[in-house]
């Protein structure tokens, strides 16, 4: 019976594959990936890079926090004007935009003289990555309408290939060199990655009327989608989620170097095995997605992290870490559930505006938590900001059970 399980699982797989290929879109799918992955990759490099930033320059547990809070922040403050510009003008353009911006602003992180200079670039760097994501969901909705689920997941996917191979290279690099040559090597990869957007993702026509995705009228329509029922209740959990998600990788490894003794290089290879495991989860969970709808695959990705997380605290050795990890990353099929979830929940013509709001809502308030957990475990309690944020996913869980069905839903 276990045979005849796998052998059905990887021939829907293999099925899925040649689907999300067929008619030339591949080529596209990768041309939009290879990008994310570089964007993600970046981005959880630099928790690894916090040891080496705290000691070149000085700063606390709350200060690299707030460091870590700035790169999030300026990816949510942008995220709903990305998705008007999605909507309003090509998404290719944007997106291309998003990748040049970011490799000039690691330009400017890696060349930093000063904190103050660090910090603002930082925050470009947050800025400009912001306008990617709900580009990158628009067009995949518009090329897979019928497999949006699992084009996002594999894109999805693609990301925790960047995150799992980037931080052990990045800390690599930083423990042979310097700290800078752990993002600046992302630089020209990131060049090539926009040059593939810019020729290989189509151009979609826009509409004469298009202007109207800046209208008051248009703003009425988004905030009356919003506020159904249903979307109160996913806009709430994403708020949840991005506020544990931004707490729990901003300083996982740090916690590992100063809470278990574990060294900079692996505590930078267990934070790539966590987004290892994510590039399995993730076309798992939007395959899911698409066949049980949103309530049951989301509660199917949470309930390991809650274990892990309350396993974190009292387990040492490095076999048991990597056990409870792995355990946690199971987290990482949320996004390919909700966000395929909210795309599908706003219609065509408001989609990129309507998905931006609810991310932009969410990441904002969800980019307090790494200085909130900063300031935690500046004062002693690393151990217990784990098992509250173990608590927070507990919420989630059942926010999500109880959350109303909308219409015409799975």
């Amino acid at each position: 019976m276990t045979t005849i399980s796998l052998a059905t699982l990887l021939e829907s797989g293999r099925n899925e594959v040649r689907a999300l290929r067929r008619n030339g879109r591949g080529k596209i799918l990768v041309a939009v990936a290879f990008p994310w992955a570089l964007l993600l990759g970046s981005r959880m490099a630099l928790p690894v890079l916090l040891p080496y930033i705290r000691s070149e320059f000085g700063l606390s547990l709350s200060v690299v926090g707030f460091l870590v809070t700035l790169l999030w922040f300026g990816g949510a403050v942008g995220q709903l004007p990305g998705g008007v510009l999605a909507d309003e003008y090509n998404e290719g353009l944007i997106m291309t935009v998003g990748v040049g911006v970011v490799a000039i602003a690691l330009t400017f992180v890696v060349l930093a003289p000063n904190a103050a200079t660090l910090f603002v670039a930082v925050l470009l760097w947050g800025l400009a990555t912001s306008l990617y994501p709900i580009a990158r969901i628009t067009v995949l909705s518009e090329i897979y309408p019928e497999r949006l689920g699992s084009a996002l997941g594999l894109t999805m996917a693609s990301g925790d290939v960047g995150q799992t191979l980037t931080p052990p290279i990045a800390g690599a690099l930083a423990a042979l060199f310097v700290w800078q040559a752990g993002l600046g090597f992302v630089i020209p990869l990131l060049i090539v990655g926009g040059v593939g957007v810019w020729f290989l993702v189509p151009r979609s026509p826009r509409a004469d009327d298009t202007t109207e995705t800046l209208s008051v009228d248009t703003a009425r329509y988004v905030l009356a989608e919003w506020r159904r029922p249903t979307m109160v209740f996913v806009s709430f959990i994403l708020v949840l989620f991005f506020f544990f998600w931004q707490a729990f990788t901003s300083f996982f490894p740090t916690y590992l170097v100063v809470e278990k003794g574990i060294s900079t290089s692996t505590a930078g290879l267990l934070f790539g095995a966590f987004f290892a495991a994510g590039a399995v989860v993730k076309p798992v969970a939007g395959m899911a997605y698409d066949r049980i709808g949103m309530r049951w695959a989301l509660i199917a990705v949470l309930v390991g992290p809650v274990a892990g997380l309350l396993l974190l605290p009292i387990v040492d050795s490095f076999e048991a870490i990597l056990v409870v990890t792995l355990a946690i990353s199971t987290m990482l099929g949320n996004g390919a559930v909700t966000q395929s979830f909210v795309a599908e929940q706003f219609p065509a013509e408001i989609q990129g505006t309507g998905l931006g709001a609810v991310r932009t809502l969410a990441a904002m308030v969800g980019a307090t938590g790494p200085v909130v957990f900063g300031v935690v475990a500046d004062r002693g309690f690393f151990d217990e900001g784990y098992v509250a944020l173990a608590v927070i996913l507990v919420v989630v869980i059942g926010l999500t059970y109880r959350m109303p069905r909308p219409e015409g839903s799975r």
